[in-house]
C-alpha cells in the first residue's frame, strides 16, 4: 500500500491512497468462489456452476462490495501508518477503480488540532458559600403551598394577586385590530401578562362592571402594526377570584410523596432537595466560570466538520425539548442559531479531552455510581432507576462523561486560585447573567 498526505488548508488533509490490484482481485475471486458454492441458476446444479459464470453474473456487484470494504479498512491502516487523527468522517473522490489495475483513491478529511494547555495557576475562580437557611425553607414551603393554591370566587372588587375571568375588545382608531378580542379569559392582576396600564385598569372592579381604557402599546411591541398605538380597550369582568392556599397536612405532604412523618418529615424532604440544589448550583456556576477563562485563555482551531455535528445534535436537542413529540424536520432550525454555542462546546471538549491526556485522568467509577444513586434518590423506586441506569449503556456513557469532565474540573481548580463568594441560597442556584451583546452586534428578532 502506497501513501502520501499533504495538507491543503488549515486542519484539512488530502490523502492519497494506492493498493496493489492483486490485493483487490484475489480478495474479489474469492467472494465468487464462496458464491459460486451457494449459488443458484437454471441448468445448474447447486455449487456447480462454473466461477466464469458466477463472475459475468455477478462480478460487478461483488467488485463495488469489495472496494468499499478494502477502502475502509486501508483508510485505517493509512491513518495509523501516517499517525493522523481525523475529526470525522472521510470524503472519498477520484476512485481509480478497474479490473486488472491498482485501485487508487483520495480521503479529504480534517484531524484534531494541536491543543497547548495554558498554566492553569493563572486562573481565578470564585467559589460560591451559601446554605439553606430555615427562612429559604419557609419560603420554598410557600412557593409549594403557591404552587397547589385554588381559585374561589369572592364578591368583591378586584385586588393585585387576584385572578379575574374577563371580556374584552381592543379598538385602535375605532376599528377592532386582529388579536385584541377575548371572551371568558383568565387573568392574574400582577401577571404583566397584559400591556401596561391593562391589568391596573381592573383593579378595583367588580363582577359585572365594565369600563373602557384608553391605552398605548409599547414602543418595542412585537407586531409592528401595534408599535406605540393608542387604543381603547372595552373590559368587562365577569368573576373575581382570590388565591386560596391548601393547609400544611398529610393531603398536602402526600402530594409531595410523604405520606409519614408528617410536616416534621415533610420540611426535612423539602431541606434535603433545596440541599441537594445548592451543591448542583455551586458546582454548576464554578463550572461555568472556569469553562468561560478555559475559552478566553485557548485558541483552538475548530473542525468544521465537528462543529456541524454538534450543530446538529444541539438541534435535535432543541426538537426533543420542544417539539412536543411531533416530527419535525431538522433543517427548518437555521445552523447560525446554534453555531456560537456548538463552537464553544467543541473548544471545551478538545481542552478538556487534552487535560484528561495529559493528566492521564480516569473515570472514578465510585463516583459514577454515587452520581447514579443520587440521580436515582429523587424516584420512589431508586434501586429500579439504578439497574436501568446500568443496564442502559448510553445512558451510563451520559453519567461516565459528566463524572469525568467534574474529575478535570477538580484538576484544574486544584491548581487555579480559587476565592469564596458568600452569598444566599437563592443567589447561588441562580446561574451568572450572561454578558450584553457587543455594540454593533445585532440582535435577532424572535
Amino acid at each position: 500500500m502506497q501513501v502520501s498526505i499533504e495538507t491543503t488548508s488549515g486542519l484539512e488533509r488530502r490523502m492519497k491512497v494506492g493498493i496493489p490490484a492483486e490485493q483487490v482481485e484475489d480478495k474479489v475471486t474469492a467472494k465468487l468462489r464462496d458464491a459460486a458454492r451457494n449459488v443458484r441458476l437454471d441448468g445448474f446444479r447447486k455449487g456447480k456452476v462454473p466461477l466464469k459464470v458466477v463472475r459475468q453474473r455477478f462480478g460487478k456487484g461483488v467488485r463495488q462490495e469489495v472496494v468499499g470494504e478494502v477502502v475502509s479498512q486501508t483508510f485505517q491502516e493509512a491513518i495509523v501508518q501516517e499517525k493522523v487523527r481525523p475529526a470525522g468522517q472521510p470524503s472519498i473522490e477520484s476512485m481509480h477503480d478497474k479490473p486488472g489495475e491498482d485501485l487508487e483513491y483520495v480521503a479529504t478529511f480534517e484531524v484534531y488540532p494541536e491543543v497547548e494547555l495554558q498554566d492553569f495557576s493563572s486562573l481565578s475562580v470564585a467559589r460560591p458559600v451559601a446554605e439553606v437557611t430555615d427562612a429559604d425553607v419557609e419560603k420554598m414551603v410557600e412557593v409549594l403551598r403557591s404552587q397547589q393554591a385554588e381559585w374561589v370566587a369572592v364578591d368583591r372588587a378586584a385586588a393585585e394577586g387576584d385572578q379575574v375571568n374577563i371580556d374584552y375588545t381592543g379598538r385602535k382608531d375605532g376599528e377592532e385590530f386582529e388579536g385584541g378580542q377575548a371572551e371568558g379569559s383568565d387573568l392574574e392582576l400582577g401577571s404583566g401578562q397584559m400591556i401596561p396600564g391593562f391589568e391596573d385598569a381592573i383593579v378595583g372592579m367588580k363582577a359585572g362592571d365594565s369600563k373602557t381604557v384608553p391605552l398605548t402599546f409599547p414602543e418595542d411591541y412585537h407586531s409592528e402594526e401595534l408599535k406605540g398605538a393608542q387604543v381603547e380597550f372595552d373590559i368587562k369582568v365577569n368573576e373575581v377570584r382570590e388565591k386560596t392556599l391548601p393547609e400544611l397536612d398529610d393531603d398536602f405532604f402526600a402530594k409531595f410523596g410523604v405520606s409519614e412523618g408528617g410536616k416534621e418529615k415533610f420540611l426535612e424532604e423539602v431541606r434535603n432537595n433545596m440541599e441537594r440544589e445548592l451543591r448542583r448550583g455551586i458546582q454548576n456556576k464554578v463550572k461555568t466560570r472556569l469553562m468561560d477563562q478555559l475559552l478566553e485563555r485557548h485558541d483552538v482551531e475548530l473542525p468544521a466538520s465537528l462543529v456541524q455535528g454538534e450543530i446538529q445534535a444541539l438541534k435535535r436537542q432543541t426538537l426533543s425539548q420542544f417539539g412536543g413529540g411531533q416530527d419535525f424536520d431538522e433543517s427548518l432550525l437555521p445552523d447560525e442559531l446554534f453555531k456560537e454555542q456548538a463552537e464553544k462546546r467543541v473548544a471545551l471538549g478538545l481542552i478538556v479531552a487534552k487535560v484528561v491526556e495529559d493528566a492521564e485522568i480516569q473515570t472514578d467509577p465510585t463516583r459514577v455510581k454515587a452520581q447514579v444513586e443520587e440521580l436515582a434518590s429523587t424516584y420512589e423506586q431508586p434501586e429500579e432507576v439504578v439497574r436501568y441506569y446500568y443496564s442502559n449503556q448510553q445512558l451510563l456513557n451520559s453519567v461516565e462523561s459528566q463524572v469525568l469532565e467534574d474529575q478535570v474540573v477538580e484538576y484544574i481548580l486544584g491548581k487555579a486560585q480559587v476565592s469564596e463568594e458568600p452569598c444566599s441560597y437563592e443567589e447561588a442556584i441562580q446561574p451568572d447573567p450572561q454578558p450584553e451583546a457587543e455594540e454593533g452586534t445585532e440582535e435577532t428578532e424572535s
